[in-house]
């Protein structure tokens, strides 16, 4: 007789034969893993029997399934993961029994994606598609070529330059003060009711954190006198200090201390909500939580024109990734052109002429670090800008 067990991804059929190592298989549901074995047995008994494989019948719903419950719990965005896959496995894609699977499947699904969402979204989704295949070949005895790594990719979108103007930067601040009560203790419309996003926004323009780092902040972590806050668990898996300036001092100084230790005692969904009702109140169009972190680093150029040091303060691995993270205003720059920054105009935020382009000793750590050859032409710009001020002064 078979064993029929129930698992947090399916139901497992097992049958044990004499002398032979057992046959088992996972199915959706328990009638599908009886009929399964009644069949079997069946063929076993009448010496017709041909093994397939334990993935003979599985689906890609079922991996994702066994995935959820032993993958993605162990990882940083495992909430955020675990939304995706649900997604995932509301396609037909997740029905079709991998013994089964053409290499048309997975094409047909990257395209019916593309007709809803961005080739980044969908190259997101491949890529957990691919893990999840991938742990299945190597852990889990699934015996099947990864479909995934022989699909064309989309494009990726191009990266964002969207930059907060100041009125466009007062509007979202109004929208996002604590809102206010009438006599009967009802809120009256407009504000923010979460009173933890107008200092969560503020801090993060001032720190250029990203919302996770903020959102994971200990105040046992937060030196002020020291001027700087500790960060145990970021993105990129490594611990940074944060130097915090005299504006972001000011901020979290006027924060109340909450009974958990947070600095921040909100959630990611909570802050989301908040922030795009205020964004649609304020009138931005297309501004993102994250672009806060763009336009963060883009006014911390010109103070910071290193930019070794300020890849230490944003927390990004290399400078060609912090590359995408400033963004020069055009009239600041047409300035530059015409003379230098002191005939700069343009918002007064903008990175100046030395924030643009790196000193010497960040272009040759570059070529050392392997990020890239040494750029010859801004080792050149950097030593005429050394050089122009003794020829001025010569006689």
């Amino acid at each position: 007789m078979a064993t029929l067990r129930k698992k947090p991804w399916g139901w497992e059929a097992q049958i044990r034969l004499r002398g032979r190592p057992s046959v088992s298989a996972t199915f959706g549901s328990k009638a599908d893993a009886r009929a399964w074995a009644a069949d079997t047995e069946s063929q076993i008994a009448r010496g017709v029997y041909r093994e397939r494989g334990n993935d003979a019948r599985l689906t890609l719903g079922l991996l994702i399934e066994r995935y959820l419950v032993e993958v993605t719990p162990h990882k940083k965005g495992a909430a955020v993961e675990a939304v995706r896959l649900a997604l995932i496995q509301r396609d037909p894609i997740c029905q079709i029994r991998l013994s089964d699977y053409l290499q048309g499947d997975m094409a047909a699904y990257r395209d019916r994606r593309l007709a809803v969402v961005s080739g980044s979204t969908v190259n997101r989704e491949l890529n957990l598609i691919s893990h999840v295949f991938n742990i299945g070949r190597k852990e889990w005895g699934v015996k099947m070529d990864n479909p995934v790594q022989r699909l064309r990719r989309p494009k990726e979108n191009r990266a964002r330059s969207r930059r907060l103007a100041p009125a466009e930067e007062a509007a979202l601040l109004h929208e996002l003060r604590p809102s206010e009560r009438d006599d009967r203790g009802v809120y009256r419309p407009g504000g923010c009711r979460n009173t933890w996003i107008l200092p969560l926004v503020r801090l993060a323009l001032a720190t250029a954190m990203r919302q996770g780092e903020l959102l994971s902040l200990r105040w046992q972590d937060v030196d002020l006198a020291g001027k700087c806050a500790r960060l145990h668990d970021t993105k990129n898996g490594e611990s940074r200090d944060v130097p915090l300036s005299t504006q972001a001092r000011s901020i979290l100084a006027g924060l109340p201390r909450d009974g958990s230790g947070r600095v921040f005692p909100t959630t990611s969904e909570a802050v989301k909500q908040s922030f795009s009702r205020a964004t649609e109140r304020a009138g931005l169009v297309d501004f993102h939580f994250h672009d806060l972190r763009h336009e963060a680093v883009s006014r911390m150029a010109p103070l910071i024109r290193d930019s070794l040091t300020l890849s230490k303060v944003t927390g990004h691995k290399s400078t060609r990734m912090l590359g995408r993270y400033f963004h020069p205003d055009a009239s600041y720059m047409a300035g530059l052109l015409d003379g230098g920054p002191e005939e700069a105009g343009g918002t007064p935020n903008a990175p100046t002429a030395a924030s643009q382009t790196p000193d010497l000793g960040s272009i040759l750590a570059m070529g050392q670090q392997g990020e890239g050859s040494v750029d010859v032409v801004n080792v050149l710009e950097h030593l005429l800008r050394q050089l122009k001020p003794a020829a001025q002064s010569a006689p």
